[in-house]
């Protein structure tokens, strides 16, 4: 399974969805429509405190303390990507 980045062109709505390749065309979770367009999503990568499997204020690389010296603040990134 793979998480896919659309767009709305109906309702403006950003979404990820996560679909296999034998799903069926993907709608949008706000308003229904299929007007979709398909983002360019990059993954993200971790580097931090490998003791809580999760990025935190303490680590001093991606999303630590210095999250733009880690050069990792951009859209995809566990700094730049917006979760709704």
């Amino acid at each position: 399974m793979t998480i896919y980045d659309y767009f709305c062109t109906e309702c403006g709505s950003e979404m990820e969805i996560l679909m296999t390749r034998s799903d069926d065309l993907p709608v949008c979770t706000r308003c229904g429509s299929k007007k979709l367009n398909k983002r360019i999503s990059t993954p993200s990568s971790f580097s931090g405190n490998a003791s809580s499997g999760f990025p935190g204020a303490g680590d001093t690389s991606c999303c630590g303390s210095s999250p733009s010296q880690a050069g990792c603040a951009g859209p995809g990134s566990c700094c730049g990507k917006r979760f709704s």
